[in-house]
C-alpha cells in the first residue's frame, strides 16, 4: 500500500517565504494559536498548505509569498543583528528604511563589527546562503593593535585550535603598518561566533576594527554606513539560480566617486557580482 505525499508545502515554510517569520518563529506562532488555515486555528506545524488555502496570522490574511529578494546593507558599529535584543540595544532592523518588507539577516555581524550584511525576504534563500556547503569566501578588512610579521600569521593559514575548537585555515594578508596598528585582509569560509577576533587573540593580536567587505560575489563597494541597496533580479538568477520574475529590480544608487582620506582603510572590493 502506497501513501500519497500531501500536496503543497509545510505551513511554517509558507509563512517564512511570505516574509512573516522564520520557520522556527512560525512554529512558535502556530503553538501560540495565532495561525489559522481556512478559518480554523491550527495547533501543529505538521500541515501542508496549497495556493487554494486561506492562511491568516492574528486574523490578518497572508498573501502569496513574494519572489526571493536580496539586499546589501552596510551595518554600522553599535547595532546588534537580532530581531530583538534582551538588553534593549538598538538592532539593525530598527534602522532599516520603512519601505523595506520584513527581512531576515544572512548570518550575523557582532555589535562592534561593521560592513556588509546581506538581508533577504525569503527563508529558503537565507538558509542557502548560510550553508557551509555553499563555500563562499567572506572577506574582511581587519585592524589589529601591534606590529605583526607575516610569519606570525602562519598559524591562521594552517588552521588553529582554540579551546579544543578547530578553526579552518584562513587566508591572511598583511597589508600595511599604520602607527601602532596593522591592517590585514582576512578571508574565511565559515562563520563561527567572533571567529576572527578569537583567532587573532590566540596569536597575541587585538582586533580594534573589523569590516566585512564581501560575502561571496556580493560586495560592500561604496555603500555608506546605514545604506541599503537591492541586488538586481538578474544577478540573483545568475549567482543563485533564482527565478527572474520580471519585477522591477532596485535601481542602482548613484554615488559620486570619492577620494580616500589619509589613514582610512581602502575597500578593495567594488560593488558587483563578480567572484572575490
Amino acid at each position: 500500500m502506497t501513501t500519497e505525499t500531501p500536496k503543497g508545502e509545510r505551513i511554517a515554510k509558507f509563512l517564512s517565504r511570505a516574509g512573516i517569520a522564520s520557520r522556527r518563529e512560525a512554529e512558535r506562532l502556530i503553538a501560540a494559536g495565532r495561525v489559522a488555515v481556512n478559518g480554523k486555528t491550527i495547533e501543529s506545524p505538521a500541515l501542508n498548505v496549497t495556493p487554494s488555502d486561506t492562511i491568516a496570522v492574528d486574523g490578518k490574511e497572508v498573501g502569496a509569498p513574494e519572489p526571493a529578494r536580496l539586499w546589501l546593507y552596510h551595518k554600522p558599529v553599535g547595532l546588534v543583528t537580532t530581531a530583538k535584543d534582551e538588553k534593549g540595544r538598538e538592532t539593525v532592523f530598527d534602522k532599516l528604511p520603512a519601505t523595506l518588507p520584513r527581512v531576515m539577516s544572512v548570518g550575523r555581524l557582532d555589535l562592534n563589527s561593521e560592513g556588509l550584511l546581506l538581508l533577504t525576504n525569503d527563508g529558503g534563500l537565507k538558509r542557502k546562503l548560510e550553508l557551509p556547503s555553499t563555500g563562499w569566501l567572506r572577506k574582511y578588512r581587519v585592524r589589529v593593535k601591534g606590529t605583526p610579521r607575516d610569519t606570525d600569521l602562519a598559524p591562521l593559514r594552517e588552521g588553529i585550535v582554540i579551546d579544543r575548537e578547530r578553526f579552518q585555515p584562513m587566508s591572511v594578508t598583511l597589508d600595511r603598518q599604520q602607527g601602532a596598528n596593522a591592517w590585514l585582509t582576512v578571508g574565511l569560509r565559515e562563520g563561527r561566533n567572533r571567529e576572527i577576533r578569537r583567532a587573532m587573540e590566540a596569536i597575541g593580536l587585538t582586533v580594534n576594527r573589523l569590516i566585512r567587505v564581501s560575502y561571496g560575489p556580493f560586495q560592500l563597494g561604496n555603500l555608506k554606513p546605514g545604506e541599503v541597496e537591492e541586488v538586481r533580479a538578474r544577478v540573483l538568477r545568475d549567482q543563485l539560480g533564482t527565478q527572474d520574475t520580471g519585477g522591477q529590480p532596485g535601481k542602482p544608487r548613484q554615488t559620486p566617486r570619492r577620494t580616500r582620506k589619509p589613514g582610512r582603510p581602502p575597500h578593495p572590493a567594488r560593488r558587483s557580482a563578480k567572484g572575490s
